[in-house]
């Protein structure tokens, strides 16, 4: 059975926090700092990965 892409969510901050967005189903809520060179971070528990705004256009490129 195929698995999901992970979730990519835009944002302003550079950095993030992620709960695994499912409430009581979800994960410890973690802080994760936006690489500068990058412009993204990964989430160690779910995988959902930020990407800062300023990098946004180049991530939908490499789609």
């Amino acid at each position: 059975m195929p698995q999901a892409p992970p979730e990519i969510e835009v944002v302003s901050a550079w950095r993030v926090a992620c709960d695994g967005g499912e409430g009581a189903l979800g994960h410890p809520r973690v802080w994760l700092s936006i690489a500068p060179l990058t412009g993204q971070v990964e989430c160690g528990y779910c995988g959902k990965c930020f990407i800062h705004q300023d990098f946004a256009d180049d991530a939908e490129k490499a789609r």
